[in-house]
């Protein structure tokens, strides 16, 4: 049974740090898909060459948080290993009821592990503790735009690829009105037009452009999920009614 608590707790850290990697990486202005994608990529050892990976390589700051995510994946393989080796030994010295209630164990475990990590009310309120845990007692100073616009309250730069199903594929700037959400188009990364470093209202976006976005952390991950049809002008237009009312009671305050 001990070797069972040992790869709970072995997987419920690993979870921790991924999730603590994906924040201090959100912070350099990856976006959330990016940067959990890197975090996890880094911490299991699985390298890919993409562009993401060598706009990380190339980022002091995001190469220092990879090199560490790296030693701590390394440590946390091997205790998880360990650990299933603990657990598979302990489990054949006991008998039939005994493994029953090892697996039982273990697989309400995962589930437990399974439903929190994957709940966005826990992930919200994780991020807030991570979030103010990195900028209490860490330097994550990225000496670039996105630091110096990241001050308070969840606000940073962040990019965002835009896919084919998105809600912001094959709109203007004028259509999508994001400002009115809190979100403002710093610049785009066009497939067809190159860089736009001072987007016009006329601006169509396309899949596969990426934007440099500047905004609440989970507003632009609230527009990133979005998708094309009903629901997503739905949403667009309740999002917009949000933001409203929010900067009504801050001016009324």
């Amino acid at each position: 049974m001990a070797g069972v608590f040992s790869l709970l707790i072995a997987l419920a850290v690993s979870l921790i740090v991924n999730r603590i990697a994906t924040m201090a990486l959100m912070f350099t202005g990856l976006s959330r898909e990016a940067a959990k994608f890197q975090a996890r990529s880094a911490f299991s050892g699985c390298g890919y060459t993409t562009s993401e990976a060598e706009g990380v390589v190339n980022h002091p700051v995001r190469r220092k948080i990879v090199m560490v995510l790296m030693l701590l994946g390394n440590i946390g393989v091997a205790t998880v290993i360990a650990s299933v080796m603990l657990s598979v030994t302990s489990a054949s010295q006991t008998d039939a009821s005994g493994r029953l209630i090892t697996m039982g164990v273990l697989t309400g475990g995962l589930i437990v592990l399974w439903l929190l990590f994957s709940s966005r009310a826990v992930e919200r309120q994780m991020n807030k503790v991570i979030a103010w845990a990195l900028k209490r007692f860490t330097d994550l100073d990225a000496r670039d735009y996105a630091s110096l616009l990241q001050l308070s309250d969840g606000y940073a730069v962040s990019e965002m690829v835009v896919e084919s199903k998105s809600w912001l594929a094959d709109l203007t700037l004028a259509q999508l009105r994001l400002a009115d959400e809190g979100v403002l188009v710093l610049g785009i990364h066009s497939k067809s037009s190159g860089f736009l470093g001072i987007p016009r209202a006329s601006d169509r976006i396309q899949a596969g452009d990426t934007l440099i976005l500047y905004g609440s952390l989970d507003q632009i991950h609230r527009i990133d999920r979005r998708r094309r049809g009903d629901t997503g002008d739905r949403d667009h237009a309740q999002s917009v009614v949000e933001t409203i009312e929010a900067t009504t009671t801050e001016n009324t305050e």
